[in-house]
């Protein structure tokens, strides 16, 4: 629809009219997500909105509402039934529901709602240069991530590295020790143990609440007796590892190139490192989705995150190849390449090359 009868204004004008309605399907996904709907309908739909409303434990007249929206938006079905019954059309279920599936994307509609309902605190930010912590954002932001990570490690993780012979023979050392810095929820960290079992794994994390999430995790997984979670700093590493990985974290940090220099120090001089991060292009690239993609992460999570320690770098989530580069050569390494992983979600994998 055109809103104004003024070319070009018009034309703005409708763009942000379409951003509109596209913010006010990820309110309504997360809305979804949250109060168990849309899981409700996958596991018992058809239903009509009273069904969906006792199921979840939530008032019918917003679950009406709510489920008439999604028809609207062409994310449910309604069936000509009296009362009308709603139901998830095909894929939508694994796509909203299914945390182990690659196509899982209602975490997205979370990070960006949570991280939204902190835009005062993200106000003074902006004006004072100051930050907005993972603390602050909250647990919508926090499991958000680890939700989105989680089936990309679980299903590709052991393959990838084992693809990439220089650095899986180093992992697969008998007694290995492979640390995860920054490991979130410790999905990641899980996965190294599951694909390298010959090897102990140790994930690191600032984030209390992260650890204790980790920890359970890991006892719930096979290999809960060969992994370990330590709340700290990356400096707090204890001894030499044969492997370090850094999976989407690097960018986070407000101090990198000491992070870079405490992980060197803790490498074997035989030992690997492993960065993996967003994979952004070299330069800005207009119209490109996953640049504006990352830079909403950005704005509202990674750089205030980031910003929110200071002296800080402020890297942001748009953390190109020529700014890890550095990073990694003022912190004592000889060189970045990039490894041959591909289509890992939006990632792409560094190795940092020791010197020597």
């Amino acid at each position: 629809m055109s809103l104004h009868p003024h070319a070009p204004a018009n034309a703005w004008a409708d763009r942000v009219f379409e951003s509109a309605l596209g913010a006010i399907d990820i309110l309504a996904i997360h809305l979804g997500d949250r109060l168990g709907w849309y899981r409700a309908l996958a596991a018992a739909g058809p239903l009509t909105a009273n069904e969906v409303a006792q199921r979840t434990s939530t008032h019918p007249r917003y679950a009406q509402e709510w489920l008439e929206q999604q028809v609207t938006s062409g994310f449910l079905e309604a069936l000509p039934t009296d009362p009308m019954q709603f139901r998830l059309p095909a894929g939508a279920a694994e796509a909203l529901t299914d945390e182990h599936s690659l196509a899982y994307i209602s975490p997205l509609a979370r990070m960006l709602s949570g991280s939204a309902s902190h835009m005062p605190a993200l106000l003074d930010a902006y004006r004072t240069g100051k930050g907005v912590s993972w603390s602050e954002l909250g647990d919508d932001a926090r499991w958000s991530q680890a939700d989105m990570n989680r089936p990309w490690f679980e299903s590709l993780l052991a393959d990838a590295i084992r693809g990439v012979p220089d650095v899986h023979e180093v992992l697969d050392r008998p007694g290995a020790r492979i640390a995860d810095v920054a490991c979130g929820a410790g999905w990641s960290t899980i996965a190294l143990a599951d694909a390298y079992p010959r090897a102990g794994v140790t994930g690191i994390d600032i984030d209390g609440p992260s650890i204790e999430r980790a920890r359970r995790n890991a006892s719930e997984s096979a290999a809960w007796d060969r992994v370990a979670f330590h709340a700290g700093d990356v400096a707090d590493l204890d001894g030499q590892f044969d492997g370090v990985f850094v999976f989407e974290a690097l960018h986070d940090m407000p101090r990198p190139v000491e992070a870079l220099a405490a992980i060197r120090r803790a490498v074997k001089p035989d030992g690997v490192v492993v960065v993996m991060d967003e994979g952004v292009g070299d330069a800005v690239a207009p119209g490109d989705d996953v640049e504006r993609l990352m830079y909403g992460f950005s704005l509202f999570v990674c750089l205030p995150d980031g910003m929110s320690s200071q002296p800080s770098a402020g890297t942001g989530t748009v953390m190109r190849p020529a700014t890890l580069e550095r990073y990694a050569k003022e912190a004592g390494f000889a060189d970045v390449t990039v490894l041959p992983i591909t289509d890992f979600s939006f990632f792409r994998f560094y190795r940092l090359h020791l010197p020597g």
